[in-house]
């Protein structure tokens, strides 16, 4: 930081998070989620796992279209879908399980506990757990699927170019 003489007054010279850039297909719902979440993570950790229990739920709805009334639900359906064969394509038991870990953490900030005397903390290194899983399913399923379409659209232009051609009767061969 950069100090003037007016001690109130700095200037931050330092990244605002550690924030890893998401491409654009991942959904901005999910990127401004995940972004908040490491912003917010030092100052405020529980507020941090419980927007990373919300960016969780919403790579749910989108990536696996499943849309239930609560988290817990969806995270049931999720499995179901891993257990018989049916899951989005990168969607593991694995996965499901880390995300069920962190629904459990982040219902500490987003549901208050019967007793509310009971404050169970969540510190900035749980937190940066949390986001970490996040980053994980963007590369896993967001990532690795654009990748994937990129790929194969790439060996059918490919396939398409060599059969346009056969077709023609060039074999592509110098005599």
């Amino acid at each position: 930081m950069i100090w003037s003489a007016d001690p109130l007054a700095f200037a931050r010279l330092l990244p605002e998070s550690h924030a890893r850039p998401q491409p654009e297909y991942v959904p901005a719902p999910l990127r401004d989620d995940y972004y908040e979440a490491c912003r917010i993570r030092d100052l405020s950790p529980k507020a941090a796992a419980t927007l990373a229990r919300r960016c969780l739920q919403g790579m749910i709805r989108d990536f696996a279209g499943i849309a239930k009334p609560t988290l817990f639900q969806e995270i049931k359906a999720l499995r179901e879908q891993v257990d018989a064969g049916s899951a989005a394509r990168g969607v593991t038991i694995e996965s499901v399980d880390a995300i069920d870990h962190v629904r459990k953490v982040g219902n500490i900030g987003a549901h208050m506990e019967a007793d509310i005397d009971v404050i169970v903390p969540v510190d900035p290194g749980e937190a940066q757990i949390l986001i970490e899983l996040i980053e994980m399913l963007f590369d896993e399923w967001y990532v690795a699927r654009q990748k994937r379409e990129e790929r194969l659209a790439s060996l059918a232009s490919l396939a398409a170019e060599k059969q346009l051609q056969l077709s023609q009767g060039a074999t592509g061969q110098q005599p």
